[in-house]
């Protein structure tokens, strides 16, 4: 007999200035471990139109956002989910906000750059080689401490092609 998972409550929307000091908690022991790039309060305020969050009970739980590099070609990146609601759905719940907000604005294909390959090849992304995205590589792994040894996979989708119910 196979057991029920409990329903929780959880809400996914734009992400808002007052919570940049939870979204930023959220990923600092991975950046500390050295597994995802840091981020700055003055880069979220920039862009916090282009953050998702996750939230239960009034709580940060999980983020996602968008980097552009031209009106055809996104990024997600900065995706975290609390380690205490893992394994609840909430990556690919981010993921799948992430593409929608992408094809509200008109974008064509999102890339990511990634060690959870297999979370995003079942949201239907496929592997790619990042040397296709000059303007990614120019722009943020240049300045990488791992550029000489990166570990991780680049992923591509064609949202324009995808109904974005994952």
């Amino acid at each position: 007999m196979k057991h029920a998972k409990k329903s929780i409550n959880y809400q996914i929307r734009p992400a808002q200035l007052a919570e940049i000091p939870d979204i930023l908690a959220l990923f600092a022991d991975e950046v500390e471990a050295g597994r995802m790039l840091p981020r700055t309060t003055e880069g979220l305020q920039a862009g916090i139109q282009d953050w998702r969050v996750v939230s239960r009970a009034g709580e940060v739980v999980g983020c996602v956002s968008l980097v552009f590099f031209n009106p055809k070609l996104c990024e997600i990146r900065s995706l975290a989910v609390a380690e205490s609601c893992r394994n609840d759905g909430l990556g690919k719940k981010l993921i799948e906000a992430a593409l929608n907000l992408a094809k509200e604005r008109g974008v064509k294909e999102v890339l990511t750059l990634t060690r959870a390959a297999d979370l995003f090849k079942r949201c239907g992304f496929e592997i790619n080689d990042i040397r296709n995205f000059p303007k990614k590589v120019q722009t943020d792994c240049q300045a990488c401490p791992f550029i000489n040894c990166c570990d991780e996979v680049a992923l591509l989708i064609k949202i324009d092609e995808k109904e974005l119910t994952l």
